[in-house]
């Protein structure tokens, strides 16, 4: 029997961290060394091997830093990962070449389906907008989920050399019309008893394709977390996207 994985969960107070720290616990190849919360020391992540970060995006960037300074791969699941912060991370896995770190937008295995078929369509549709639909705990806007999907949309509309979505919308004070990721309007609404919910709209003339993925409980993220977890030790450097892992890039 090969030696278990040691865990130690970042954020483990959380909804997802607790039911993150569940799954390790469930796990027989893993075994879960720390849990640490907010205002915890993280010392030396309990001897870890992987860190599973799930905090809040203030809070994501110093505690993956002092994770891979300590040696430990990182499997991140917070979002606000912009390109600033993601090209820092970089600088730093260059002189840490051995650690490997995952931020994932999204663990749920068919919301990377989802990306990855509407991508496919990208280029067949002149119009495509993305509705995201959380709870109203969620702190950012748009998600994580849906500007990776409307960056994936946008890179395969310029491939196949289309330019961006018609609209004649010019008076728009209220900003009805959503905000823009790489040219691709996008919607977040925030209600009371949603989890996790994405769809892509398509439009041509006379047709119409949506492709949606509902996530009705937080348990639906932990394959993908596990996943990560027993790969990403496999992929040092920075990887962006579950799906890397998952053959869907």
């Amino acid at each position: 029997m090969t030696d278990q994985v040691k865990v130690a969960v970042i954020g483990a107070r959380g909804r997802m961290g607790s039911q993150a720290c569940a799954a390790v616990e469930e796990a027989e190849d893993l075994e879960l060394v720390g849990r640490f919360g907010h205002g915890d020391g993280l010392g030396d992540l309990g001897g870890a091997d992987v860190a599973v970060e799930l905090t809040v995006p203030a809070s994501s960037p110093a505690n993956v830093t002092h994770c891979v300074e300590q040696g430990v791969h990182v499997v991140v699941g917070t979002t606000g990962w912009d390109d600033p912060k993601t090209e820092e991370l970089r600088a730093l896995l260059g002189r840490h070449p051995s650690v490997g770190v995952l931020i994932a937008p999204n663990f749920a295995i068919g919301a990377l389906l989802m990306m990855s078929f509407a991508r496919q369509a990208a280029r067949f549709y002149e119009s495509v907008e993305v509705v995201e639909l959380h709870h109203p705990q969620k702190v950012d806007a748009p998600s994580g989920t849906a500007a990776r999907t409307a960056r994936l949309l946008a890179g395969a509309r310029r491939e196949a050399g289309l330019g961006e979505p018609p609209d004649a919308t010019t008076d728009d004070p209220g900003g009805a019309r959503g905000a823009r990721v790489d040219g691709i309007p996008v919607h977040a609404l925030r209600l009371r008893g949603r989890v996790a919910h994405q769809e892509v709209l398509f439009g041509g003339t006379g047709e119409a394709l949506t492709i949606r993925h509902d996530s009705f409980d937080r348990v639906s993220f932990m394959p993908g977390v596990l996943t990560g977890v027993r790969q990403v030790a496999d992929h040092p450097g920075l990887t962006v996207g579950l799906e890397h892992y998952l053959g869907l890039a």
